[in-house]
């Protein structure tokens, strides 16, 4: 380990991520209700980045789908995690990939909804 590596470790998790430019002010009111919880949360949240499991350009790319899928829609999280992906040299066309795998999230919506309108318009129809 880098002495920087373990200055990073020693340094509370927020504020390396407010150093860093990766903290999101909308994370400001969790943090100002409760230190010590968003620090632990933050760290737990940041271990796939930093653990090495993991290749970057896999964490961009699932960063991608978590953000762009419709039971998140995160827009300025797609936009970074695209623009970090595009900078460690991800294709559009992986990227786009991604985007097309997230689409099949939105057709629990169909799972869901089509039943009960079949059941409900049947109902007030017959």
């Amino acid at each position: 380990m880098t002495a920087e590596a373990g200055a990073d470790r020693a340094e509370p998790t927020v504020e390396r991520l407010r150093r860093t430019g990766a903290w999101n002010p909308l994370w400001d009111g969790m943090d100002e209700l409760d230190p010590a919880w968003a620090d632990e949360y933050m760290s737990a949240v940041i271990e796939p980045y930093e653990s090495g499991v993991l290749t970057p350009k896999t964490v961009q790319l699932l960063c991608i789908a978590v953000d762009a899928s419709c039971t998140h829609l995160f827009a300025p999280g797609v936009r970074r995690h695209i623009r970090a992906a595009l900078d460690m040299g991800v294709t559009p066309e992986e990227i786009f990939e991604v985007l097309k795998l997230c689409t099949t999230v939105g057709i629990h919506s169909m799972n869901v909804g089509l039943p009960i309108l079949r059941e409900e318009a049947g109902r007030t129809h017959s």
